[in-house]
């Protein structure tokens, strides 16, 4: 499953790649967006998870993936059931 700040958006360019270079997507076809995954787990519309972050957010690819990855080890201590393979 793919997880991004901006499902949406990123998913495409990811999809193309992966499709592209590979002939196949291994993320499969969904997507869930980081911000929402976030505000679910409290049950709070206005939960923000940025703070989570630990790489200034940038809009550079690279930063903004390593600043997302950061935010998604709140899994951890959220106790969610995020399978990794």
């Amino acid at each position: 499953m793919f997880i991004s700040d901006n499902n949406g958006f990123d998913w495409q360019f990811i999809s193309w790649y992966f499709h592209h270079f590979l002939g196949r997507n291994p993320l499969g076809h969904s997507s869930t967006n980081l911000g929402s995954l976030y505000k679910g787990k409290p049950k709070d519309c206005f939960a923000n998870f940025k703070h989570l972050r630990k790489t200034k957010h940038t809009d550079h690819p690279v930063d903004d993936a390593l600043g997302n990855a950061e935010a998604l080890h709140m899994q951890r201590e959220l106790g969610l059931k995020i399978r990794s393979e």
